[in-house]
Formats: C-alpha cells, structure tokens, sequence
C-alpha cells in the first residue's frame, strides 16, 4: 500500500488541481472509524474536524454503512420527477419533523453552495426583487451565485466578477462588544445593526427592492464568531418590516452541530428559508433549500432543477443519521461535551498566552491564537500549532479572516476521554510551539 501510494503521490500535483488538492494538512489517510483517521504511515490520529463537520455521527457510522449497501441494492440513480423513490419522500417527511417554525418543504442538491443557490434564487423569484443583503465576513460558497454574497476572504473573489446585486453590512464583532469579563452589550451591537440598515437604505438601495437577506447563525470559516439570539432577532424583525425574506445559512451549524437540530432552535429565530448540508448525510454529497409550503409552492416546475440532487443512496444515507442522532441522544451530548471541552481548553489558556478567546456553542469550537507580544492575531503561528498537534496525534483546522482561529469540530458522538486525548495532545504542540519561539 505505502509503495503504491508514494507512486501516486508523486504525481497529486501533476493530477489534481491545486485549489482542489493544496489545503491543510494533507494528510494520507487509508481508514476512518468513528472519531479517528488511519494514516499511511500507521498511525491513528484522532479527527477533531469531522471532515469539515460532514460526519456528525461519525465516520463510517454502522448504520450508514449499511443504509449505503442496502439502498444501492435497489437503486443507485433517482432523477426527481422522471421517477419517485421511496428514500427521498421519507427524508422529506422526516425533515419536516425536525426543521424549525413551518419550513416543511425542500428542494434537494448535492452541496451547501447548491443549497444557497437555490436559496437565491427562491428569494428573488416568489418577491420579484433583484437584490440581496449578506454580512461582511460570512461564508456562502464559491459557486458564482453564492460567491456574490460571499465575503469571508477576498482571495475567494479575485479575478472573479460577481453580479453586483448584493450589498454587506458587517457581521457581529465580539471585541466591539463584549467586555473582559465575557458581557455582551447587546443594546449597543443592535444599535449598531440598525444603524447600518438604515445607512445601506438611505444611500445604496430601497428596501422594496432586497428580496432577502442572508446571514450564517454562527460565523463559520469567518471565524467562529457567536452573535448574542437578540441580533438574530433583529435581523428577523427588520426583515418583516420591510417585506424582506430572511435565509439562514446552516450548512455548517446544522444536524445538532449547536446542540438543537439547527441553530435557529439555538437562538430561537425561525427564518424563511434555509440552505443546510454537510452533516445531513455523513458524508454522502446531499443538500436542501428547505421553506414553508406556501412559499415553495410559488416556485414553479422549470424554475430550478437538477439531475443528481436528492440521490436515494444520499438521502438513505441522511434517515439513517437522523435516527443516529435520535437514538444515541447526540444533541444531548454535544451540549455535555462541548462545555467538558470548553472547561478544559480555559485551562490551556492559563498556560498557553497565545490563546486568547475561546468561543464555543455545542461542539462549533473556536480558538484564537494571537502574537503575546502584540495582541493581534497569528495565522501564521496557527498552522504551525497544527502541524505540531497532528504530529501528537490529532487533527484540527483552521478559519478566520487571517486563518488565526483553531477549529475543533468533532463529530457529535466524541467522548469526554477522546476530548481529554486531543486537548492533551493540543496542549503538548502549544508547549513545543512556545518553545520553538523561545528559542528562535
């Protein structure tokens, strides 16, 4: 195998396209199982990113296994609508079971940009207005559709010409509000909030021309940035008040990543339509635009289609994870061990003085890294913090305007003892880190 392999390295960058192959940290892997990875090298490392919080349930759940083998035992293709299958109209049902306020019908894809797409477009075409509103450092997707409300990094945009019907206005900053103790001055963030809503109508656009407005619950590759539920709230009201509809971007807080099945039962904001993906089928290429019946049914065979959305060995894929998350109580436990872990990364902060906030909301861990010296934050010193922490044996990434942000996103079944591993191993790659720079 290590043989066959090293050939077929050689040739990763000759083959596969850099902005496909080139990410961190490469790893060469060889077997999943649960919340670890098997290297070529032979070793185990446990995964502390979920593939990207894809395998909530973890990876290569038995269950999925089998729902994967069973269903492509029946079929392994289901173009909707030339043909009805049996897997996509029971995870419709079942979705509506636990999706939040009436969203209760859904358009299916294959990936979270699909899944804002047609969120887009659903928006633009029931009110049959042009534009839309999205937040300064928010993360949509890199299709050109979702690339346009896209602002996470501008190197995601270079060269690329958007189409210039979509206004920002900045995302919830927690060092503009959040004193040291950890208090939110809410009144002023939703002060500030309006205050920009007004400033956008008053010289860029009227309201009764923004279909929607789009926002992530939680910053996901921005930063892993927690907004207080009362600007969530605001949002929604501003939305209502000027006949906007509100999307929720829940492709990566999704299926228990927040401790409920979605973030708007987190902060108790129900908005018009939802795009989720990632961790809906563990790991199976599935996603959905999801709203109420009533707005749905306004869009119209032709419309928007696809060939491959909604593939039945996908969407078996997707009820077996609902009932994983059902039957093993994995919301619960996200809640339990996201504070178990919370508790103890506030310990390595004690000891470790490049840590600076640590924010959290179930098992959506941020950590940021920051220069002792000057404050500010250090992507620089984050990938070399991951690269020490793989070589102890464990797998985070990466997010932040400047990549200064650890990301811990286990799948929803890790255990205490497995928190307790990785967070000794990040402890001992801090360690060897500060010693590095001590020394250099």
């Amino acid at each position: 195998m290590t043989q066959d392999w090293n050939h077929l390295s050689k040739n990763i960058s000759k083959r596969l396209a850099p902005s496909m192959a080139k990410d961190h940290p490469n790893l060469p892997v060889v077997k999943e199982d649960g919340c670890y990875y098997w290297g070529v090298d032979g070793r185990k490392y446990l995964d502390f990113t979920s593939g990207i919080a894809v395998t909530n349930v973890g990876h290569r759940h038995p269950r999925i296994v089998e729902a994967i083998k069973n269903a492509a035992d029946e079929l392994t293709h289901g173009p909707i609508g030339v043909i009805q299958y049996e897997s996509i109209l029971r995870l419709a049902e079942e979705l509506a079971e636990i999706m939040p306020g009436e969203i209760d019908c859904f358009f299916f894809g294959n990936s979270g940009t699909e899944a804002i797409e047609g969120a887009l477009k659903l928006a633009r075409y029931v009110t049959k207005r042009p534009y839309m509103i999205s937040f300064t450092g928010c993360f949509h997707g890199r299709t050109m559709g979702s690339l346009g409300v896209s602002t996470s990094k501008s190197k995601y945009r270079k060269h690329l010409q958007t189409d210039g019907n979509t206004y920002q206005i900045p995302y919830y900053r927690p060092e503009k509000f959040e004193d040291e103790d950890g208090t939110i001055r809410e009144n002023e963030a939703i002060e500030k909030l309006e205050e920009d809503f007004a400033a956008l109508f008053n010289h860029q656009v009227s309201p009764d021309e923004v279909a929607g407005v789009i926002v992530e619950p939680v910053l996901g590759e921005g930063g892993y940035v927690m907004p207080p539920a009362s600007w969530l709230k605001s949002i929604r009201k501003i939305c209502d008040r000027h006949g906007m509809l509100l999307i929720f971007d829940e492709v990566q807080t999704g299926f228990g990543r927040t401790g409920n099945w979605f973030a708007a039962q987190t902060f108790g904001v129900t908005p018009d339509i939802m795009a989720v993906a990632k961790g809906i089928a563990s790991g199976l290429p599935l996603s959905a635009t999801a709203a109420s019946h009533k707005l749905m049914q306004q869009w119209p065979m032709g419309s928007h289609a696809t060939t491959f959305g909604g593939n039945p060995i996908a969407c078996s894929a997707a009820l077996a994870t609902i009932e994983i998350i059902k039957d093993e109580s994995l919301l619960e436990n996200t809640v339990n061990a996201g504070a178990h872990a919370v508790k103890e990364i506030e310990k390595l902060k004690q000891r470790h003085s490049v840590i600076n906030n640590v924010r959290s909301l179930g098992l959506m861990i941020g950590i940021e890294i920051v220069s002792p010296s000057t404050g500010k934050p250090d992507g620089e010193a984050v990938l070399r913090i991951l690269d020490l922490a793989l070589d102890e044996g464990v797998l985070f990434y990466l997010c932040g305007n400047e990549g200064e942000v650890i990301r811990m996103i286990p799948p929803l079944t890790v255990t205490t003892e497995q928190i307790d591993e990785g967070l000794r191993a990040l402890d001992r790659a801090l360690t060897r880190f500060e010693k590095e720079r001590t020394t250099t």
